[in-house]
């Protein structure tokens, strides 16, 4: 899927309210990295930055940060909504960030590696940031699982999957191989992650799933008809309650040598 068809102010507006589980993989970056509870980077970037829930993340670990994105729509959210001295955004593709007044020492690409060039995205790296910074590619998506609740996973396999098929990306997972000289996997990581939605909540996030935005912005279905399909063939599943979500999750840690 073509990642401009995430230029727009309904789906900016709508990572503003995905699941803040950013903080989660920061937290396990430090442990991760034996670094102490409160340890600061310098100067910080994060691309493919979104509406900006991976930057305010990044924040948490960062003396400053920078946020990018391919998507305008994106970087005008996150403006708005950082106003901050300590955060800056500016749209650029992932391969193309501008060197910095002063070198990054720690970079993030939150849920944005399978739409980049990774030799090109690499390149830029070695010229954008400092000898010994730190590189961290991390994702996270639902499964079909569900705490608790087996008939969530009935209905991811049997009925979502079925109406909103995954559409084509790219998938891989790096090893020391795919980098380029100067560069060293220190180290990666998988782990599950919960979050309890309500299914109110859970159907905004779901119609900002790629599955599924592909289909209203293709105009094979609208945003309409996709959140009543949800609602109603999920609401025996939440049976009015919160649930908890399982995600799974990675981290890559690439250290410039």
């Amino acid at each position: 899927m073509n990642n401009k068809s995430f230029d727009s102010k309904r789906i900016a507006e709508g990572y503003l309210k995905r699941p803040w589980l950013h903080k989660s993989v920061m937290d396990r970056l430090l442990e991760d990295l034996e670094l102490s509870e409160g340890y600061l980077f310098r100067n910080g970037l994060d691309v493919g930055c979104g509406a900006g829930l991976s930057t305010k993340a990044l924040k948490l670990i960062c003396e400053k940060v920078t946020g990018t994105d391919i998507a305008d729509s994106m970087v005008e959210v996150c403006k708005e909504i950082y106003s901050d001295k300590a955060f800056s955004f500016y749209v650029a593709k992932a391969e193309e960030t501008k060197v910095p007044d002063e070198k990054y020492d720690i970079v993030t690409a939150a849920g944005c590696i399978n739409w980049v060039d990774e030799k090109r995205f690499m390149e830029n790296m070695k010229e954008v940031v400092s000898d010994k910074a730190l590189i961290v590619i991390y994702d996270f998506g639902i499964t079909d699982k569900m705490a608790g609740n087996s008939a969530y996973t009935a209905w991811y396999q049997n009925e979502y999957l079925k109406k909103f098929p995954k559409p084509p990306r790219k998938e891989n997972k790096w090893s020391q191989q795919d980098l380029i000289d100067g560069f060293r996997m220190e180290k990666q990581t998988e782990y599950e992650m919960e979050y309890g939605f309500t299914l109110e909540d859970f159907v905004n996030f779901m119609l900002i799933q790629s599955n599924v935005n592909a289909r209203i912005e293709g105009g094979e279905i609208s945003e309409d008809e996709a959140r009543s399909w949800m609602t109603e063939s999920l609401r025996p599943v939440f049976e009015d309650l919160e649930r908890k979500l399982i995600f799974y999750g990675y981290s890559w840690y690439i250290r410039k040598e």
